[in-house]
C-alpha cells in the first residue's frame, strides 16, 4: 500500500487533504514540530501544508523553510515530494501558463519561488510542484495560529464587520477543497512528477463569487468596475488537466460557494 505523511496536522489544506486520502492510503498526518528524523522514513510521498509565519512576513532566510528542511532530511530516501506553490510568483494576467515569466508580489511569493528553485535541484524527477490559485472550503481549525490568510478568512472578517465596503471588481481563478483533493489522488495513483498549475482557468470576477456566498451581504459592497485588469489572473492548467484527466467547471465552484455558509 502507498504510504503518505502530510505534514500540518491543524493547516487547512493538510486536515482535508488527511480526511480524503485516508480512504485510499495508507496516512500520517503530523505538525513538523513533532516529527523526529525517523518518522520521514518509508513514505512513499511526502505533502507539506505548514509553513513559518516570518517565511510570510520577511526576505528567505532558510531556517524558515520548512520545505528546505524536510527535503534535506528525504534527500537520500526514494520519496517524493509534493510542494504547494502559489500563483503569486506569476504576474498577474489573463491564462498563465507555466513557462510565463516570474513576477513575485511579496516575500511569501518570493520565498516560494526560491524553495522551488532549490527542491528541483535536490530531488529532480521527484519533485511534484503545483502552483495553486485560490482554495475554496471551511477550516476544521478555528483557533490554530496561521501563517496567512486565505480569501475565506479575509471574506468572513469583511462579513463580520457589517459595513458598507468598496472593492475593485478585478477576477480571481478559484478552485474548491473538494477539487484540490481529488487532484492530490489522481497525482499519486498516476505517478505525475513536475510543475503544474493548478486551477480553474475561469474568470470569476468578485462580484460574483461575494454574491454566490452570501447574497445578502454582498449588497453592502460597493464594486468600482475600472481597471479591473490591474489586479486580475487566471492560470492556465491545462498541461495538469492532461495528465489527471479531472476537471472543474464554474458551475461547480458556484455550487459550492452557496453552500459553504449553510
Amino acid at each position: 500500500m502507498i504510504k503518505i505523511l502530510i505534514i500540518g496536522k491543524t493547516s487547512f489544506v493538510g486536515s482535508h487533504l488527511y480526511d480524503y486520502l485516508k480512504n485510499f492510503f495508507y496516512v500520517k498526518i503530523s505538525s513538523f514540530k513533532d516529527l523526529v528524523d525517523k518518522d520521514f522514513k518509508n513514505f512513499d510521498y511526502i505533502i507539506n501544508c505548514s509553513i513559518h509565519p516570518n517565511y510570510c512576513k520577511l526576505k528567505y532566510n532558510k531556517k524558515f523553510d520548512i520545505d528546505l528542511k524536510i527535503i534535506n532530511k528525504i534527500k537520500t530516501y526514494n520519496s517524493k515530494y509534493i510542494f504547494l506553490n502559489t500563483r503569486k510568483i506569476y504576474k498577474q494576467k489573463f491564462n498563465i501558463t507555466e513557462n510565463f515569466y516570474y513576477d513575485p508580489i511579496d516575500n511569501y511569493s518570493k520565498n516560494k519561488l526560491k524553495t522551488e528553485e532549490r527542491l528541483i535541484k535536490i530531488l529532480k524527477n521527484r519533485l511534484i510542484s503545483l502552483r495553486i490559485s485560490n482554495i475554496l472550503g471551511k477550516r476544521k481549525f478555528l483557533k490554530n495560529n496561521r501563517a496567512h490568510n486565505l480569501f475565506l478568512d479575509n471574506y468572513i472578517k469583511y462579513r463580520k464587520n457589517g459595513k458598507t465596503m468598496r472593492f475593485n471588481d478585478c477576477y480571481k481563478d478559484f478552485i474548491t477543497i473538494d477539487y484540490f483533493n481529488k487532484v492530490i489522488l489522481k497525482i499519486i495513483q498516476k505517478k505525475i512528477t513536475g510543475i503544474y498549475n493548478l486551477s480553474l482557468g475561469e474568470k470569476i470576477y468578485l462580484s460574483e463569487i461575494v454574491k454566490w456566498l452570501d447574497p445578502k451581504f454582498s449588497k453592502k459592497i460597493q464594486f468600482n468596475y475600472k481597471n479591473r485588469e490591474k489586479y486580475s489572473f487566471t492560470l492556465n492548467s491545462k498541461k495538469l488537466l492532461k495528465k489527471t484527466k479531472i476537471n472543474i467547471s464554474k458551475s461547480q465552484v458556484r455550487s459550492f460557494c452557496k453552500k459553504i455558509f449553510k
